[in-house]
């Protein structure tokens, strides 16, 4: 199929209005600011609308626009990304475009699916509120007939927060092998169980997650709810970050609030195991609030409180310009509300292979320099920086 003939089929899709939602990824050029592009119908004081969220380094952008308007935006699209999933009323169309601009064209019927079209429509969650998930009545937070238990809704709430970044990472995950996935800090594993049910039973990849952590007792309930489930492809080991060398390559990397510079270790070893992609969500941020030198910021950094809150937002930003420096695309994301829980950053990280900006890394010793900061994770990434 040529590009022309792909435009014009998807055209005449979105003409009819069989648009359900579409993912435009993978920038053809390493110096455009927008790294991917969410489609779908809305309607707004009556009117069908195509919106287009595009996902720069740090912000998102909205833009809404008539059908005709965005069939056209579309087709220029084309020339600057090489990927999109579209999901379509009645089939799923993955589209790849080569250098040359070589049409590759999957489609999967789906059976019949409707657009949502209400601009302020209740959130939809990819686990749904009245459909039982064994996992999630097991672990308490479903009745056995899928209603979500009153005291559990911020978990359930959480726990599709978590799967919405998973189904974004699809697209950076394998396709025709195993996939391996290590989570760091499992704990009681409700994420765990959340990302295992999505990807294998919802989704259907072939793959083998690994829950690791130290508490012997959650690990051995966790493995016996894996056994009674039959996800004979999830497994849970006693552990530590520190000393887990049973692997040389590994496709996601997951650490949940492990405190400290534990964080930092799982993610150099994500790095070293060249993971594609890196899930974090960082607690106990303690190692610069012991550095932090600059009397710069005297003002703020004389109240312990700010300098317990600082430190931890430079020591993410750290993080994750680190990560982007090693070749990932990264973002500092809204993980939960802050209502829930103050530790609601997410570190998601893509492997890319761009290189650094001109000046990026300069600018990195400029920041560590103000604080008067050595990061671990710099020093265990040093070989690749």
């Amino acid at each position: 199929m040529d590009l022309q003939t792909m435009q014009d089929q998807l055209t005449e899709r979105l003409l009819q209005q069989q648009l359900v939602s579409a993912t435009i990824s993978q920038p053809r050029l390493k110096s455009n600011d927008i790294k991917r592009i969410k489609l779908k119908p809305v309607e707004i004081k009556k009117e069908y609308l195509i919106q287009f969220e595009y996902q720069h380094e740090h912000v998102l952008k909205h833009e809404n626009l008539p059908v005709e308007e965005a069939a056209r935006k579309l087709a220029l699209l084309f020339t600057d990304f090489r990927q999109a999933l579209f999901q379509l009323t009645d089939e799923k169309v993955q589209i790849q475009l080569s250098k040359k601009f070589k049409v590759i064209w999957k489609a999967e019927p789906t059976g019949e699916k409707k657009a949502e079209l209400s601009h302020n429509r209740k959130k939809q969650y990819l686990l749904e509120d009245g459909i039982p998930y064994p996992f999630l009545v097991r672990l308490g937070v479903q009745s056995p007939d899928g209603k979500v238990k009153k005291q559990k809704y911020d978990k359930f709430r959480q726990i599709n927060r978590f799967i919405e970044f998973i189904d974004d990472a699809l697209a950076y995950l394998p396709q025709d092998r195993t996939v391996r996935i290590l989570d760091f800090g499992s704990g009681k594993s409700y994420l765990t169980f959340a990302l295992y049910h999505y990807l294998r039973i919802e989704k259907g990849l072939d793959l083998r997650v690994t829950g690791l952590d130290l508490k012997k007792e959650v690990i051995a309930e966790c493995q016996q709810i894996a056994q009674d489930l039959h996800y004979e492809q999830l497994e849970f080991l006693v552990g530590d970050i520190n000393d887990y060398n049973d692997e040389s390559a590994v496709d996601m990397v997951v650490t949940l609030h492990a405190c400290d510079t534990a964080t930092d270790m799982a993610l150099a070893r994500a790095v070293k195991w060249d993971a594609k992609v890196i899930l974090s969500v960082p607690c106990c941020q303690h190692e610069l609030n012991s550095q932090i030198d600059a009397p710069e910021l005297g003002i703020m950094l004389q109240h312990g409180l700010i300098k317990e809150r600082f430190s931890a937002l430079a020591t993410d930003s750290i993080r994750a310009e680190l990560l982007s420096l090693v070749g990932y695309e990264t973002q500092l994301m809204e993980f939960i509300d802050m209502e829930h829980t103050p530790k609601n950053i997410l570190i998601r990280a893509y492997k890319t292979n761009r290189k650094p900006a001109a000046g990026q890394f300069e600018s990195y010793r400029q920041f560590t320099a103000l604080l008067s900061a050595a990061p671990f994770l710099e020093n265990e990434l040093k070989e690749y920086l």
